[in-house]
């Protein structure tokens, strides 16, 4: 039985589902205006996988924020990717847990099946699934010797389901791409990226990385027609402009990347991305934000990001689509006023529900992130947003 959740109208899903596919006649190149909050919901900081290992043992003695540390449970946190499952429930999947190599080997590597209801303002764990190497396709060494998979491991940031029910996801510590089957056992060895090493990448031998910690793939798109990927990195390669990220091509058939890039440019060399989704064939939409919190936030937004570039400077465009220190909020949901500000240091997830609702979601850092309240961990929050105009979307891009 489906179960309510987010609640999208049945009516506004068929018309976006029927709006034809579309290539260049998208909004004007002009900003969209202020989008509306229309669904709020919160998972509490302190919530943990049942019968999980105990973690945390890394991050020093707690409290931290109000936490106490180390934990006797496996933390549900840190959402760095989402999947729509188009039956009112997502996948979001967790990142290498506590923010470094170092402190996150007793932390499970872990896909998590949520349920979010805006009526209520809350959002239900119904389980999830590890992540691991029983095939033994990592060729180099991992932390445990049952070869499930750590945040001593890999640094998983973003993920995508295609249409054989598998899932890539992109890493930060190679940076790698991982293809992983719809229980979590790794299916490949990790594809890298030429010319791209992070300073943790297993391979990097004593050579100087070409790229920040933490700054590798941070974004994934599966294209519309879902033949290709497209890994997104955080940081600058070395010897490309400061604030220009590669946004790279990878055939699925090949298990190969193409060669064929593009470049989003930042908005300030300071600033990250957090996610991205395909929109149609050329348009992508694109998480950008600075690393503030709290009052200290003050660049939070979504861009409309077309490869087509009109000004043929090699960069792709951009429209800004929503601010999200700024957004409309009427009805006063969630108990905040008449402007919502998601004001946390990390914004690492983005999904198209229909041509003009955006679902947008936080990652916590538990216990370290304190946008909302100075001195309280951040719980994970679930919002939706309605833009002002119609994205004029590829009916693809809902699947």
């Amino acid at each position: 039985m489906r179960r309510p959740s987010i609640l999208l109208s049945a009516a506004l899903l068929t018309a976006a589902l029927a709006s034809p596919a579309v290539a260049g006649n998208g909004p004007a190149h002009d900003d969209f205006g202020r989008a509306t909050l229309t669904g709020f919901a919160s998972l509490p900081a302190e919530t943990f996988v049942p019968g999980s290992e105990p973690s945390g043992a890394l991050i020093g003695e707690g409290p931290v924020n109000g936490v106490a540390a180390p934990f006797a449970h496996q933390p549900v946190q840190g959402f760095s990717g989402v999947v729509d499952r188009h039956d009112g429930t997502f996948d979001v999947l967790s990142d290498n847990g506590y923010g470094n190599k170092a402190n996150s080997a007793d932390y499970l590597l872990r896909v998590h099946r949520i349920e979010p209801d805006v009526r209520t303002g809350k959002v239900r764990v119904l389980g999830g699934f590890d992540l691991s190497d029983p095939y033994r396709k990592v060729p180099f060494g991992l932390t445990r010797a049952d070869r499930k998979l750590t945040g001593a491991d890999f640094d998983v940031e973003s993920i995508v389901r295609v249409a054989d029910g598998t899932y890539w996801m992109g890493d930060e510590f190679g940076p790698f791409l991982l293809h992983f089957d719809a229980k979590g056992r790794l299916l490949q060895a990790p594809v890298a990226l030429d010319g791209v090493q992070a300073p943790e990448n297993p391979y990097l031998g004593g050579a100087q990385p070409t790229i920040g910690s933490s700054k590798g793939f941070e974004g994934l798109v599966r294209s519309v027609d879902g033949r290709r990927l497209y890994p997104l990195l955080e940081g600058t390669v070395t010897g490309d402009t400061p604030g220009d990220l590669r946004f790279s091509e990878f055939d699925l058939r090949e298990r190969a990347y193409t060669g064929k890039r593009f470049v989003y440019r930042l908005e300030s060399t300071a600033n990250a991305i957090g996610d991205a989704v395909a929109v149609d064939r050329h348009r992508f939409l694109v998480i950008e934000r600075d690393g503030g919190q709290g009052d200290d936030a003050k660049f939070k937004r979504i861009y409309l990001a077309d490869t087509r570039d009109r000004d043929h400077d090699g960069v792709m465009d951009k429209t800004l689509v929503a601010d999200l220190l700024d957004i409309a909020n009427p009805k006063g949901l969630g108990g905040f006023g008449e402007t919502f500000r998601f004001p946390f240091t990390t914004i690492e997830d983005v999904v198209l529900l229909d041509d003009r609702t955006l679902a947008v979601l936080n990652d916590n850092n538990f216990p370290f992130s304190t946008g909302r309240t100075p001195g309280k961990a951040d719980d994970n929050e679930f919002i939706t947003i309605r833009l002002t105009d119609r994205l004029h979307a590829d009916r693809r891009a809902f699947r």
